[in-house]
Formats: structure tokens, C-alpha cells, sequence
């Protein structure tokens, strides 16, 4: 279940009254950030926010979702995913995509995060980490056992989870085999 967050803060200014030579205290709003859960209607932004993150990464020749794809995997019968954006001030400025995997040895669901990412004019006012902490949040109301994702090794965004308590597995490596390897493999 989703609920909108909205971190709203308002700080204090001391604005002196040049006519009355008194300080006067000032209130100064702050941006909004909303964190909302992606709807149907959202496909041409998460496809957005994933080429965004494709370009980040150096990986835009790997991108072949499309609307269509999206629209299937996320919000057709059986929906493999979730996502939601954070908005700052109802502009999108970041996004997550997550799935539900399983642990035999934990006996129990885990969270697993497939993406998240803070456009680049935004960075810096700690929307990846609402979006992290939103994650965890959902992990514990969803009675996860554990989190899980794959960094870069270059992301810089290695020291932020760690600062959180999260770290590599020693000892494995992540395995991977696309669809183009299925067929050759069932022949073999």
C-alpha cells in the first residue's frame, strides 16, 4: 500500500524591519517532496526515467523496453513490478523500480531494487535517499527478509548504502542470461 509522503519543511528567517528597526521572525516554504506509486498512465515517464538512467550509466545501447513492454510487465495480468516517483514540487525528479524475489535459506519474500534514480538537476536534496528509505519501509511492511540490488562498481553510490548498513555479498557474483540465449540453451 502507498501513501503519498510529503516532506515539507519550513525553515525560519530572521528578516529585520528596516521602518521599526525590529527583527521580525519570517516563514520561507520549502519544496514538497511526494513520493506516489506509478499508474497505468505513467508508462512514457518510467520509460523516460529509464533511458535516463540507461544514458547515467553508459548503457543506452542495452535499452529495448518500449511502452508496450512496459505496459505488459507492469500493469497487465500478472504485473512483475512496481514503481514509484519521487516529485519535487510536482515535477518528476526521481524514480524507483523494485520486484518481489524469494530467499530458501531465509524462508521468507525479500525486495529486491532494480533501479533508482534521481534525475541529475535534483540530486543533492536527498530524494535518493526518501526513495531508499521508502524502500525499506516497504520491506518492513511487507514482512521482507532482506533488500537487495546491484551497483557499478564506479557508482559513487556504493558509500551512501553502505552508510546505511548495506554492503557487497563476499564471495558471489551476479549471473545473467538474456532472452536471446534461451533457445541455444534449451538445445544443448
Amino acid at each position: 500500500m502507498y501513501t503519498s509522503i510529503n516532506f515539507c519543511k519550513f525553515s525560519r528567517v530572521i528578516q529585520t524591519d528596516t521602518k521599526k528597526g525590529m527583527k521580525m521572525p519570517d516563514t520561507e516554504k520549502k519544496p514538497a517532496l511526494n513520493i506516489r506509486a506509478a499508474k497505468k498512465e505513467d508508462i512514457p515517464l518510467i520509460l523516460e526515467f529509464i533511458k535516463g538512467i540507461a544514458e547515467f550509466e553508459k548503457l543506452t545501447h542495452l535499452v529495448t523496453a518500449t511502452e508496450e513492454t512496459l505496459e505488459e510487465s507492469m500493469f497487465g495480468e500478472k504485473p512483475y513490478s512496481e514503481v514509484f516517483f519521487a516529485e519535487l514540487d510536482g515535477e518528476p525528479a526521481g524514480f524507483t523500480v523494485f520486484f518481489h524475489n524469494f530467499s530458501t535459506f531465509v524462508g521468507k519474500q525479500g525486495l529486491y531494487i532494480e533501479d533508482i534514480f534521481v534525475k541529475p538537476g535534483f540530486r543533492g536534496k536527498g530524494i535518493g535517499k526518501a526513495m531508499f528509505l521508502h524502500c525499506i519501509n516497504l520491506a518492513k511492511e511487507r514482512n521482507c527478509g532482506r533488500m537487495e540490488w546491484a551497483v557499478l562498481d564506479w557508482n559513487p553510490a556504493r558509500e551512501f548504502y553502505e552508510y546505511f548498513g548495506a554492503g557487497p555479498v563476499d564471495g558471489w557474483h551476479i549471473y545473467r542470461m538474456s532472452a536471446d540465449k534461451f533457445e541455444s540453451a534449451l538445445e544443448k
